[in-house]
Parts: C-alpha cells; sequence; structure tokens
C-alpha cells in the first residue's frame, strides 16, 4: 500500500466505523452490555486506525485538491467544513464518553452517549460523501 491508497483505506475505516457503530448500538438497546462493549471497541480501534491513517496521509500528501467545479464547489467545501468542525468536536465526546464507560459511570455514560453516537455517525457519513466527491464523482487529475 502506497501513502496514496491510504484515503480508499480511510473511507473503508469510516464505512467499517459506520456499521461497527450501528450494530453495537443495536446491541445496548437489546440489553446486550458485553456485546455492545465488545463491538465497541472494535468502532473506537477502527477510529483510532482511521484517525493515524489520516495524520499520515495529510503528513505526506497535503491537501487534496478539489477537482470539482461551478455550483458544486461550494457544496464539497460546505460538506467538508461540516464534516471537519463535527469531527473536532465529536473527538472530545468520545474520549469522555469511553472514559464514563470504563470507570463504570454509566448514568453518565449514557447521558453523553446519547449525544456522541449521532454525531460520530454523521462525521462518518459525512466523510463517506466527502471521500465519493473528491475521489470518485470528481477524481483529482493525474
Amino acid at each position: 500500500m502506497e501513502i496514496q491508497d491510504l484515503a480508499h483505506f480511510q473511507a473503508f475505516c469510516n464505512a467499517l466505523s459506520l456499521v461497527l457503530l450501528t450494530v453495537a448500538y443495536f446491541f445496548i438497546r437489546s440489553g446486550r452490555r458485553e456485546a455492545h462493549k465488545r463491538t465497541m471497541i472494535g468502532a473506537i480501534t477502527v477510529s483510532a486506525i482511521f484517525l493515524a491513517s489520516y495524520l499520515t496521509y495529510h503528513y505526506h500528501i497535503g491537501q487534496t485538491p478539489f477537482s470539482g467545479e461551478g455550483f458544486i464547489r461550494p457544496v464539497y467545501f460546505t460538506i467538508l467544513i461540516i464534516h471537519i468542525l463535527a469531527a473536532v468536536i465529536c473527538l472530545p465526546m468520545i474520549i469522555t464518553t469511553i472514559l464514563r464507560a470504563w470507570k463504570k459511570r454509566f448514568d453518565r455514560h449514557k447521558a453523553i452517549a446519547r449525544y456522541t453516537l449521532p454525531l460520530w455517525l454523521f462525521v462518518c457519513v459525512s466523510g463517506l460523501v466527502v471521500y465519493a466527491m473528491a475521489f470518485h464523482i470528481y477524481p483529482p487529475s493525474a
């Protein structure tokens, strides 16, 4: 795998995180705490791998220019900016949610998780939209 391939790997991580988070939600709603815990550990691990890959990619590649033109440019950049802001807000929420579960403060864990999960899911989905727009719908010129 080369550095350029990391963007595709990151999209895979985003999609896998989305699936794991959704499955973990259904596990906890059905009272399967141990399955929820294991699935969330998987989602956290995949998200951490994503973040390491993302930082590595942008350290080596820098910015990926967006090749779309016309009205789609402001649409893309609006989605990108909202995605980045949501990710920045979500990270400390994820850490807080994890720490509360780790400390077995499940009342406080549940109180923040109800906000963390939808935001985390939004970050996963919007990341996939940004990826699709930047690499498939309007791929970078060779």
